[in-house]
């Protein structure tokens, strides 16, 4: 593979040395096409930033097995936002274990970490029966709790106030004086604010 650019009407020629790359930054270029497959040849890659290009098409599928990227500690920078780019994440990479803002700006991309599924993705009769099923325990499990929970405490409570009534007495004088103590701070407060309007 030969690249060739020119910057500042200079141009360079890379030959072989090119596989040699670390690190690929073409952000922002209004780049369109594809992704090239060839740079799933690249071993030595550790960033690559192609964000903020129109690059349409899917992600290559021996993208996310290239050897630097699927031993997960090499690739330290991966950013492919705001292209144009659609079809699934590929699976069981790295390239799921970035951030989701990475890959944002791509409206037809998906798959980890974007979503969980990509459009299309089947499930199975069974797998959507168990679902509704566990829905169901779950609901009717909560509200047998919930009522029971309620009655409880509901009986522990009131039953308690009904059967002592020294116990009865100390809790209407508690709501009596916490009544009052409310009624005396609300007083102070209005007070002191209408104190401070005056000046």
């Amino acid at each position: 593979m030969v690249v060739e650019l020119v910057w500042k009407g200079i141009e360079i020629e890379f030959g072989n040395n090119i596989w040699h790359l670390r690190s690929i930054d073409i952000s922002s270029n209004s780049l369109v096409g594809e992704i090239p497959e060839s740079i799933t040849s690249m071993q030595n890659l550790i960033s690559l930033n192609f964000s903020r290009n129109k690059f349409t098409g899917k992600l290559p599928e021996n993208f996310g097995n290239m050897k630097n990227f699927s031993s997960l500690n090499f690739l330290g920078v991966l950013d492919l936002s705001y292209n144009q780019l659609s079809g699934r994440i590929p699976a069981s990479t790295q390239l799921q274990s970035f951030d989701a803002s990475k890959y944002m700006g791509n409206l037809g991309l998906c798959g980890p970490p974007l979503s969980p599924n990509c459009p299309g993705d089947a499930t199975t009769e069974d797998d959507h029966n168990r679902e509704h099923e566990n829905d169901g325990l779950i609901s009717l499990g909560f509200f047998i709790s919930t009522v029971l929970g309620f009655i409880t405490g509901f009986w522990i409570v009131c039953g308690s106030l009904l059967l002592k009534s020294s116990w009865r007495y100390a809790y209407f004088k508690f709501l009596d004086n916490a009544k009052d103590w409310i009624y005396v701070k609300a007083a102070v407060y209005k007070a002191k604010m209408q104190r401070r309007l005056q000046r």
